[in-house]
């Protein structure tokens, strides 16, 4: 097992003015031309019911700041937390919430085309927002959710071989009784899972939206994928193995070096306000 920690300050990777005066919830990803994309949650008014497309970034470098482009995802609708996977065709899907989960797909990054995309067996609340979707060894994927379970924070799980069928599997995490936080829309957020050594680590914002925990993100491992297993608060069951400061962050590798983001609402001590920000992030032995 490996101990991430944030080994560098934070500089800006992207901060925007024509989108909005924020960004929160984002993906970075490289895309086929060589540059750098970020896609994220933006407004100009604040708070999640305004919240409705999504300011978009690029750059050649992480070292270098992000140029700002048009929104994207404008329809008039809630558009929260993307997820964009590129295909080896050089298509791309983008996954975002709030509930019911919305696909729409790309071959340019610019112009974006909705997609039906099917959830079977979607339990009740149980995929609500903040989608990340992982690529297995195999080529099929799994696919993350921030929802409730029984009233209690969860991150439900859903499989597939080609990114529009998607089978419910199970929950990857769970809430427990004596878990510290339960509000409404579930504590659990962003979750972004990366594998190193045969194992498997979930990074999850656990927060109730209060100034003193919206940058607390938990990591967890487990050498399945499928299950990293009932959140108590520590007291029992499973037991994170840091606390990130960091919110709904993307953990991104370029040129064998880890690198983390966050991001956030404005007012709530986010480290460069109003923007993405990105530091190194490093390993070392348990």
């Amino acid at each position: 097992m490996k101990i991430p920690y944030i080994s560098s300050e934070w500089k800006e990777l992207l901060k925007p003015h024509e989108s909005g005066n924020y960004i929160n919830d984002h993906t970075i990803f490289k895309a086929h031309d060589g540059n750098w994309h970020l896609f994220g949650i933006s407004s100009f008014l604040g708070g999640a019911t305004n919240e409705r497309w999504f300011a978009h970034g690029v750059t050649p470098s992480l070292d270098t700041p992000m140029r700002e482009m048009r929104r994207e995802i404008d329809r008039g609708t809630l558009a929260w937390a993307p997820c964009v996977i590129r295909t080896e065709e050089d298509y791309y899907y983008m996954f975002y919430g709030p509930s019911p989960t919305s696909l729409s797909v790309s071959f340019d990054l610019y112009e974006w085309y909705n997609h039906t995309i099917t959830l079977k067996n979607e339990p009740l609340f149980g995929a609500h927002r903040d989608h990340f979707v992982l690529t297995l060894d195999d080529g099929s994927y799994l696919m993350y959710v921030a929802g409730t379970k029984d009233k209690r924070s969860c991150i439900s799980l859903f499989h597939s071989q080609n990114l529009i069928e998607w089978e419910f599997e199970g929950y990857a995490m769970t809430s427990g009784e004596d878990a510290p936080l339960n509000p409404a829309w579930g504590a659990m957020e962003s979750p972004y899972v990366i594998q190193i050594d045969g194992l498997y680590y979930l990074f999850v914002t656990y927060t109730d939206s209060a100034k003193e925990n919206y940058h607390n993100t938990l990591v967890f491992v487990s050498s399945n994928p499928h299950n990293f297993g009932i959140y108590n608060g520590g007291n029992g069951g499973a037991i994170p193995i840091t606390t990130l400061h960091a919110h709904a962050p993307e953990i991104v590798l370029d040129d064998g070096q880890y690198y983390i983001t966050t991001c956030g609402w404005l007012d709530y001590d986010t480290p460069i306000s109003g923007a993405v920000a990105i530091a190194k992030l490093d390993f070392k032995e348990q």
